[in-house]
């Protein structure tokens, strides 16, 4: 009996911040610069973690996959061809393995005396996870150099490095280095914005909602 209401408990716990990172990733949101998509949240990843951190990363996987659904849902799908390996890759790659890994970021927990330093740690590696799926993706269904080099050198993007790169590199070089700025320009911000907030929220971030 106990188990069956504990495991209740943890339903409702995970329902509530799987919600709360829904709610976060549409307001606040900082979007429009990036054409391809991406976007900066006020840390709407951050409730993933923490269900990963409270109670396992099984449950931390399981509404990170949940939470890659309801992005595909609510965010629109565009896939860069319509073949079914195409379609299915993009739906890998872009959404069920980059948003299910930030369920790994309970991963530290009872590693370090510091809850702040492993719930940072989990936000820093699982979020890279998910920056290096995005990367992966670009490379694999959105190769184009021609485009790369089209974007690298508009006007002001990333501060004018984007130009150097497309002056100083050509081909696979040049888009490789296009695709990790293109997504670290919205991913590393997110990252820092995270780990903040999963710092502020480290203090409550254990407090046991199951006693009476």
């Amino acid at each position: 009996m106990t188990s069956t209401k504990n495991k209740t408990y943890v339903l409702v716990e995970c329902a509530i911040l799987l919600a709360m990172a829904t709610l976060l990733s549409f307001f606040p949101k900082f979007e429009g610069l990036w054409p391809n998509g991406g976007s900066i949240t006020l840390c709407s990843m951050l409730p993933i973690i923490i269900i990963s951190y409270r109670n396992g990363i099984k449950w931390g996987l399981l509404s990170g996959l949940a939470f890659s659904f309801l992005q595909l849902l609510t965010g629109g799908f565009y896939s860069v061809g319509t073949s079914m390996f195409m379609v299915f890759a993009t739906l890998l790659l872009d959404y069920i393995l980059p948003y299910t890994a930030i369920g790994l970021g309970g991963m530290f927990k009872g590693k370090f005396k510091s809850t702040a330093m492993e719930l940072s740690l989990g936000v820093i590696v699982s979020l890279l996870i998910r920056y290096a799926c995005h990367v992966i993706s670009g490379f694999v269904l959105w190769y184009d150099v021609t485009y790369a080099t089209k974007v690298l050198n508009s006007e002001g993007f990333a501060f004018g490095v984007g130009a150097k790169i497309a002056e100083n590199f050509s081909g696979t070089t040049l888009f490789a280095l296009y695709d990790i700025l293109y997504n670290g320009s919205y991913m590393i911000p997110e990252i820092i914005l995270t780990t903040i907030g999963a710092i502020i929220l480290s203090k409550a971030v254990n407090y046991n909602f199951n006693n009476k």
